[in-house]
């Protein structure tokens, strides 16, 4: 491949120049889109320097996510945008840090990426996924009450958010992320909130995953098994 020095000791050498001028350029735009794109890519990833990722003891991430409501009819969901895509929508969660709690861990991950505050309610699940990589996800119900205009993703990364109405949140989802399309589904009658330890059914939304579905004795939730 003839890089910029190349050609530079090309002409050096008397090859004619305007032919290798011509290249020079077209070689330096090229560089500087290149590295003008690496710069923006990085700059839209979101990236925690310090962030420490925990396992449980079967090796899955551990994750926590909200269902952030606009109020208790629960009848619109807060989504928000990608880093990775961000044209595509997903529900605001992330990775539990060590020594933290489920409940915890949810509260931080949608004040960081939508912006909101509110009320934690119930625990709506415990959500595994296997297909791309092995997360284990404790998804909770939170009522908004607090909105910020600028909060850190919608500064660092560009981040946005907006409000769907449940129907169409789930057909959003279940373009690029079936897993979270699976949250919603799942939605059951409110109950009493949980601290963030109560051990809930287990959700397996791996669509490879051949399920049984069967009754649950807590809050109408429903357990999945293989």
């Amino acid at each position: 491949m003839i890089s910029l020095g190349n050609l530079g000791r090309l002409s050096a050498l008397g090859l004619k120049g305007s032919c290798v001028a011509r290249r020079i350029q077209k070689l330096g735009n090229r560089e500087h889109l290149y590295s003008c794109f690496v710069r923006r890519k990085t700059h839209m990833m979101k990236f925690k320097p310090n962030q420490t990722r925990t396992y449980d003891g079967e090796g899955f991430k551990k994750r926590a996510a909200c269902l952030c409501f606009k109020n208790d009819r629960e009848d619109e969901v807060l989504l928000v945008s990608s880093s990775r895509h961000p044209d595509q929508w997903i529900v605001p969660g992330g990775g539990m840090e060590p020594e933290e709690e489920p409940g915890g861990a949810a509260v931080r991950e949608v004040y960081e990426e939508a912006g909101v505050r509110g009320t934690l309610g119930r625990l709506l699940g415990v959500f595994e996924q296997n297909q791309d990589s092995k997360h284990r996800t404790y998804v909770y119900v939170l009522t908004v009450t607090e909105t910020l205009e600028d909060w850190e993703d919608s500064v660092n990364i560009g981040r946005k958010r907006k409000w769907f109405k449940i129907d169409e949140a789930i057909r959003v989802l279940q373009c690029h992320k079936p897993f979270h399309a699976e949250y919603l589904r799942k939605l059951t009658p409110r109950c009493g909130p949980t601290n963030g330890n109560t051990q809930e059914p287990t959700m397996n939304t791996d669509d490879n995953a051949s399920l049984r579905q069967t009754a649950s004795h807590d809050c109408g939730l429903t357990r999945l098994h293989r």
